[in-house]
């Protein structure tokens, strides 16, 4: 069975920004973007490359295993 990455990695990015108690625009900003491509990640709209999540955990501050870590 094929899974969807896209979905668990964009709950996991919104779990922690929320947990970090940023919002979509404070990791835009952090990551010298449009809020709505934050969204998009979150919702699961569009894939990230491997650089580009090393980017948001950055950003987080969090390790980029930690965006990976799905239940």
């Amino acid at each position: 069975m094929e899974i969807d990455i896209k979905i668990p990695f964009g709950k996991k990015v919104r779990e922690i920004r929320l947990k970090r108690q940023l919002t979509q625009l404070d990791l835009a900003t952090k990551l010298k973007t449009e809020p709505s491509q934050v969204g998009r990640i979150e919702r699961a709209e569009i894939s990230t490359s491997v650089s580009y999540a090393g980017k948001i955990a950055n950003a987080l501050e969090v390790p980029v295993k930690d965006l990976f870590d799905f239940d």
